[in-house]
């Protein structure tokens, strides 16, 4: 029996993991639905933001970007057997390439307009909270806490902290989903100078009021 098998009305889920060398064992829950969609939530951290995304992204998240060898590198746990490649596992007849097409998709349109995971600090404990910039709601609500100089760590979107709870380790918060390169300090591939997703008419801050005079269409 698969460690963490779950059979729901109209999907399983297992518990997996991809291991980094530097860092690692990065655990997360693996979701099947009945379309034959493949869906990871990672659990390095309690408060991981990746909710929901492809193998792909995972493997990038968890320092391993570039290999695109989810089925090997993906693993499961036994009863009587450790880190069991996906490819070895009876859950890859489960898998629908036409199914998780859209998820391709949707990743690399992603990455030609990418936003990289930013970071905003307390105005009182001076703790540093990641925002995960994948969707404008999301984009906005960094920006908007951003230019938010007394914010605050009970603001974070994401679930209910407080300036009591620890920040994420060093070595998490070189990763900020960087296409090219998980450690990157800002790139062509990940940093955006500006776009119309990331500003908005109705916000008077100079880059946003810039960009909706100057900007080309």
């Amino acid at each position: 029996m698969i460690k963490g098998f779950k059979r729901g009305v109209d999907c399983i889920e297992v518990v997996c993991g991809t291991t980094n060398k530097a860092y690692g064992d990065y655990v997360a829950k693996l979701k099947i639905n009945n379309k034959g969609e493949y869906f990871v939530t990672c659990q390095c951290s309690p408060r991981c933001p990746l909710d929901s995304v492809t193998l792909e992204e995972f493997e990038k998240h968890a320092f391993k970007e570039g290999s695109g060898r989810w089925k090997s590198n993906i693993w499961v746990h036994y009863e009587n057997e450790d880190r069991v490649p996906l490819w070895k596992t009876p859950l890859l007849k489960y898998y629908t390439h036409q199914a998780n097409v859209a998820n391709w998709k949707d990743a690399a349109l992603r990455k030609r307009n990418f936003h990289r995971d930013e970071f905003v600090r307390c105005s009182r404990c001076k703790k540093e909270r990641r925002f995960r910039l994948r969707s404008r709601p999301e984009i906005k609500e960094y920006h908007d806490a951003l230019h938010n100089k007394s914010w605050t760590c009970s603001l974070w979107p994401y679930q209910k902290i407080t300036c009591n709870d620890e920040e994420e380790r060093p070595s998490l918060r070189a990763s900020r989903g960087c296409p090219r390169a998980s450690t990157c300090r800002g790139c062509l591939s990940c940093y955006c100078k500006g776009c119309i997703k990331c500003r908005f008419e109705d916000c008077n801050c100079q880059e946003c009021r810039d960009f909706m005079l100057y900007a080309e269409p």
